[in-house]
């Protein structure tokens, strides 16, 4: 993400919203709120942006981020009181 030129910063906000997505997910399915759960390596978000979106155009972009934040915001719902259990929210 650090390599990503100011004026690409779209990207930027792409791949931040599939960790996020991706960070509910592992909290849901783990049940678990315990920070390398929570909050894991970048690289697996940064995969995800480098197979299906480095190529795309900025609205595909602006699109996706869009579903990614739609993804997260409604696994949230479940993740939170996880998180809030384990003090972690």
């Amino acid at each position: 993400m650090q390599d990503i030129d100011v004026r690409e910063s779209h990207k930027r906000l792409l791949i931040q919203q599939i960790y996020r997505a991706q960070s509910m997910q592992r909290i849901v399915e783990g049940q678990s709120c315990e920070c390398p759960t929570r909050y894991p390596s970048w690289k697996a978000a940064e995969g995800v942006f480098v197979e299906h979106f480095a190529a795309s155009d900025y609205w595909d972009i602006v699109e996706a981020t869009s579903e990614y934040r739609r993804q997260a915001n409604e696994i949230r719902r479940e993740a939170m009181p996880i998180c809030e259990a384990a003090g972690n929210w």
